[in-house]
């Protein structure tokens, strides 16, 4: 797997189905929380499953949590 760092760049869960976005322990791993839509998280880094579809390492709640997400989902500004 590649990575490639990203600037603590901040985005917004966006899940079209409205459902909880889930955060993983790693790529495609264990599933360790959920976050709302519109929820504010900021990405560390990005990674890429066995598939090529893009992860972010994100971090919410102050910093205080932290876990991988499905990129798709969330929308950066």
């Amino acid at each position: 797997m590649l990575t490639s760092t990203a600037y603590a760049q901040s985005c917004r869960v966006a899940d079209p189905t409205g459902t909880p976005l889930n955060v993983r322990a790693s790529v495609q791993g264990k599933v360790i929380g959920k976050l709302p839509n519109r929820k504010v998280v900021h990405v560390l880094d990005y990674d890429y499953d066995s598939k090529g579809r893009t992860w972010a390492y994100v971090s919410y709640d102050s910093g205080r949590r932290s876990g991988w997400v499905f990129r798709e989902f969330i929308a950066c500004y």
